[in-house]
C-alpha cells in the first residue's frame, strides 16, 4: 500500500468506527479503537508495511494537540473552585494508587519472574498509568445524561483534573527513568532541573509575550495567519520541549497554558479543534493497532487478570476514599464506577515507556489490551450503574425517597404554578419576573450549593433532577400551570420533556435554547414554545441599531413583532378590540381569534377540520385548543372533537372571516 492509500483506509476506517459508535451513542474514541483493532496486521491484516510507521508519527502530534487543549482549558478558578474534590479526593486516588500499583508490580515480579519480569522503574511508570481515567469518555457521558452537577460529577471532576495535571510531571519522569542504573539519578535530577527551568521561564514570562503576539496576529484580521500562527506556537514549543530532554505533550500543554490566561482562548479553542479531533483519532486507531492478538491470545489469563484486578482496585480505593472524605455509599459507588477504567493519558505514558525500554513486549501487549478492554467497557458501566447501585446499596431508595419527601415538602402548597427546571441565572430571572407578578413557582436544580443558598434567601426551590419522574412530580407538575426549562444540555432537555409529555401531556412547556438548531425537534417532542437565546440577542440589537439609526420606535418594535412572528407559534398576533379597528396600520396584520365549534362539528378530527380551514390560506394557523370545560388539550392528528371547544387562531382579518364563515355554515 501506498502512504495515500494506507492514509485513505485510516480516514474510512475512522469515520465508519464514529458513525457506527454514534448510531449507537457511543463515544466516537470507542470507534476509533475498535477500528484500529481491525485493522492491525495481525487481525484483518488491512494495514502492513512500513508506511504504517509513517502514519503512527503523524499520530503523534494527536498527543500533541490533545495535551495543548487540555492546557487551553485549564482554569485556575476552576481548579480553586473544585479544590476540595481536587486535593483531597483527587490528590489521594492519584498517590495512593501509585503507590500500591507500584508495590503490588514488584511483589508480582518477584512471585512470577519469569511470567511477569518487571523492574522497580518499569512498576513506577506502570502505577503512573493505571492510576489514569478517561477523561474523553467519562465526561462526554456525564454530560450527555446531565450529571456534571450532581454529588458524584462533582467529585468526579475534581479527580480528573487532578489526574490531568499528573500527567505534567509523569510526563518528565517517565522518559528518566530509561537510562542506565548508574546514570539514573543524573538522569531524573536533570530532567526536573530542566523541566523547572523550562517552566518558570515559560509561565514567568510566556504570558506576556503570547498575549502580545496574539494581539499582534489578530490585528491584522487573518484567520489564515491566525492559524498558522497557532499551529507554529504549538508545534513549536513541542519541539523545545523535545529537545530540551522532555516530551513534545509537555511543551504542548505549556502553550495552552499560556493560551488560556488571555482574551483570545475561546477563538483559539475553536479553530484549533478540527486538527485536535482528526489527529486525536489516528492516534487511537494506531493504539488499536499496536495490539498483538497472538501474544494477548497465549497469554489470556494474564490479560483477563489485568482487566479485572485494576478496574476492580480503582473502583475499591474510590469508593473508599470517597466515604471517608464525607460522601454517601451511593454517590462514592458511583464516583468509583465511572473512574475505575484506563484512561487516553495511560496510553501517552504506556507508549513512553515502551519507547524507553521500561516495558518488554510480553508485558506491554497484555497491558495495552488490558486497556483498551476496560475502555470499551467504560460506556457499558456507566449506563448501568444506576442500576448497580440500586441493587448493592440497600440505602440508596431510601435517600431517593427523602429526596422526593424534601422536595414535595418544598411545594406542597404550590398550585397553578410555574414549574421551572434549572435555576440558574435565567432560571432566577423567570421567577423573579413571575413572583413580581403575583405567578408562584417552583424550582428544581442539581447544583447544592446553588440551592441552599437560595433557600435561604427565601426562594422557592429543592435540590433535584428535573429528568425524573419522582422529582417532577413531587415539585407538583400535575399542579402546576406551566413548565419552564432553562437547562441547555440538549440530551437533558429531551429527557425532561420525554418525561413530562408521559405524564401530564396537556401542560404547556417552555424551552430555552441557545440557538434555533433544535427548534423543530424540542417542539416535535413536545414543546409548546421553543425560546433561542442568539435569535432574541440578535433582535435586541437590531432593534437598539434602528432606533439610533433615527427608525421610529413604532416601526422598530413592528419590525421586531414580524421576525419573531416566523420564529413562535404563540407571539404571532394578538386579539384585537374596538380601540384597534381605528388604526389602519393594524388592518393589515396577523392577529388572534377565538372560535367556538358548533355541535355539528362533533365526532371531526381536529386534522380534518384544519386542513379544511387552511386549504389555501398560508397565512391561517392554529395556536391553542381548550375543551367544553376549558381545560387546555394539545393539538394532534388523532383528537376528536366533541362540538363547544374553543379553537385559537391566528391570521389576517379576510382568513379570519373565511375561517368563521366555514365554521358558521
Amino acid at each position: 500500500m501506498t502512504a495515500l492509500e494506507l492514509t485513505l483506509l485510516y480516514l474510512l476506517a475512522a469515520v465508519l468506527g464514529v458513525a457506527a459508535c454514534r448510531w449507537f451513542k457511543l463515544p466516537a474514541i470507542l470507534g476509533y479503537l475498535v477500528a484500529g483493532v481491525l485493522m492491525e496486521p495481525h487481525t484483518l491484516g488491512l494495514a502492513f508495511g512500513q508506511d504504517a510507521e509513517s502514519i503512527k508519527y503523524l499520530a503523534e502530534f494527536g498527543v500533541v494537540f490533545l495535551m495543548f487543549v487540555i492546557g487551553l482549558e485549564f482554569n485556575l478558578h476552576k481548579l480553586r473552585a473544585m479544590r476540595n474534590h481536587v486535593f483531597g479526593l483527587g490528590l489521594a486516588q492519584v498517590v495512593l494508587t501509585m503507590l500500591l500499583i507500584t508495590f503490588g508490580a514488584l511483589a508480582l515480579g518477584w512471585l512470577l519472574p519469569q511470567r511477569w519480569p518487571i523492574s522497580w522503574q518499569a512498576a513506577l511508570a506502570l502505577s503512573g498509568v493505571m492510576a489514569m481515567s478517561s477523561t474523553a469518555i467519562v465526561v462526554k457521558m456525564m454530560a450527555d445524561r446531565a450529571e456534571l452537577d450532581s454529588e458524584h460529577g462533582q467529585r468526579v471532576m475534581g479527580v480528573l483534573l487532578l489526574q490531568d495535571l499528573a500527567v505534567v510531571p509523569l510526563l518528565v519522569l517517565i522518559p528518566a527513568l530509561g537510562a542506565a542504573p548508574e546514570q539514573l539519578a543524573n538522569a531524573l535530577l536533570l530532567a526536573l532541573l530542566k523541566a523547572a527551568l523550562l517552566i518558570t521561564v515559560l509561565l514567568w514570562g510566556g504570558q506576556r509575550v503570547m498575549r502580545w503576539w496574539l494581539t499582534v496576529v489578530a490585528r491584522r484580521r487573518s484567520e489564515e495567519l491566525f492559524m498558522l500562527n497557532l499551529l507554529l506556537m504549538t508545534l513549536g514549543l513541542a519541539w523545545l520541549t523535545e529537545h530540551a530532554g522532555l516530551s513534545l505533550a509537555l511543551g504542548a500543554f505549556i502553550c495552552g497554558v499560556l493560551i488560556s490566561e488571555t482574551e483570545f482562548r475561546i477563538q483559539v479553542e475553536a479553530q484549533i479543534r478540527p486538527f485536535h479531533d482528526v489527529l486525536l483519532g489516528l492516534f487511537f486507531i494506531t493504539i488499536g493497532m499496536l495490539l498483538d492478538w497472538r501474544l494477548i491470545w497465549a497469554q489470556w489469563p494474564l490479560v483477563l487478570l489485568l482487566v479485572t484486578v485494576p478496574v476492580l482496585f480503582k473502583l475499591g480505593l474510590v469508593v473508599l476514599l470517597a466515604r471517608r472524605l464525607g460522601a454517601g455509599s451511593a454517590v462514592a459507588l458511583r464516583t468509583g464506577l465511572y473512574l475505575a477504567q484506563a484512561g487516553e493519558f495511560g496510553f501517552v505514558l504506556l507508549t513512553l515507556a515502551r519507547r524507553g525500554g521500561l516495558l518488554a513486549p510480553e508485558l506491554f501487549n497484555p497491558i495495552l489490551a488490558a486497556m483498551v478492554l476496560s475502555m470499551l467497557a467504560t460506556p457499558f458501566i456507566i449506563m448501568g450503574s444506576n442500576r448497580l447501585v440500586m441493587r448493592l446499596v440497600a440505602s440508596e431508595w431510601l435517600q431517593q425517597s427523602l429526596q422526593t419527601t424534601r422536595i414535595a415538602a418544598e411545594a406542597i402548597n404550590a398550585r397553578d404554578h410555574v414549574l421551572i427546571c434549572g435555576y440558574g441565572r435565567s432560571g432566577q430571572a423567570i421567577a423573579r419576573v413571575l413572583e413580581q407578578e403575583g405567578v408562584a413557582t417552583m424550582a428544581l436544580d442539581l447544583d447544592p450549593d446553588r440551592v441552599r443558598q437560595a433557600q435561604v434567601a427565601g426562594h422557592a426551590v429543592a435540590f433535584g433532577d428535573a429528568g425524573k419522574r419522582q422529582a417532577l412530580v413531587a415539585a407538583g407538575l400535575n399542579r402546576a400551570s406551566a413548565v419552564v426549562i432553562t437547562l441547555l444540555d440538549p440530551h437533558g432537555v429531551m429527557q425532561v420533556l420525554t418525561t413530562i409529555r408521559a405524564h401530564a401531556p396537556q401542560l404547556p412547556v417552555i424551552v430555552r435554547t441557545r440557538t434555533d438548531r433544535d427548534l423543530d425537534r424540542l417542539r416535535a417532542a413536545g414543546a409548546t414554545e421553543v425560546v433561542p437565546e442568539a435569535q432574541e440577542g440578535s433582535l435586541m440589537l437590531a432593534g437598539h441599531a434602528l432606533a439610533l439609526m433615527g427608525v421610529p420606535m413604532r416601526r422598530v418594535i413592528r419590525i421586531l413583532r414580524d421576525q419573531r412572528d416566523q420564529r413562535y407559534r404563540l407571539l404571532r398576533g394578538f386579539f384585537h378590540g374596538a380601540d384597534d379597528a381605528a388604526d389602519a396600520d393594524l388592518m393589515e396584520e396577523v392577529r388572534l381569534h377565538t372560535f367556538t365549534l358548533p355541535e355539528a362539528l362533533g365526532g371531526r378530527r381536529l386534522a380534518e377540520l384544519m386542513a379544511e380551514l387552511t386549504a389555501g390560506l398560508d397565512d391561517l394557523h392554529l395556536v391553542s385548543v381548550r375543551s367544553h370545560l376549558g381545560a387546555p388539550v394539545l393539538p394532534g392528528d388523532d383528537v376528536e372533537l366533541r362540538g363547544g371547544e374553543t379553537l385559537v387562531l391566528s391570521g389576517k382579518a379576510d382568513a379570519l372571516a373565511r375561517a368563521e364563515q366555514l365554521l358558521a355554515g
